[in-house]
């Protein structure tokens, strides 16, 4: 958990716009971003809380994992690839935006997700000598 500062709803809104194509619409009096017109992350009703894209198969280890960042709304994220983070459990904003472009690559059209390369996830793999060396 953050000790320093909590990441607010003004964090998520800019982080969100910040990726590429997004546009914020305000859907059953919330804010929602999209990209092509589909809904990639949202802001909850109080703002402690964003809504984003998570594969089913995904989200029950994810919860489990970490039960104080990620949870579902009972009766109404269960039948959708959805699930909740909770902005002050976030590590950062670097866990932010990686959250945010997980979600926006899950409904990007495919040309514009390949255009950007750059939030492609770091996937940590073995150390290879010469990679991240300037």
């Amino acid at each position: 958990m953050t000790a320093d500062a909590t990441i607010t709803a003004a964090d998520v809104r800019t982080a969100a716009l910040s990726l590429p194509d997004t546009t914020e619409k305000l859907a059953w009096g919330q804010p929602t971003f999209r990209v092509a017109g589909k809904i990639f992350a949202s802001l909850g009703d109080d703002e402690t809380a964003m809504g984003v894209k998570c594969p089913k198969e995904d989200r029950a280890e994810l919860i489990a994992a970490e039960p104080e960042k990620f949870f579902i709304r009972e009766g109404h994220d269960d039948h959708y690839a959805w699930m909740r983070v909770r902005l002050a459990a976030l590590e950062g904003p670097d866990e932010l935006a990686a959250i945010l472009a997980d979600s926006w690559r899950q409904v990007a059209p495919r040309r514009l997700a390949a255009a950007h390369p750059e939030l492609e996830p770091d996937v940590p793999g073995p150390d290879v000598p010469g990679e991240g060396d300037g």
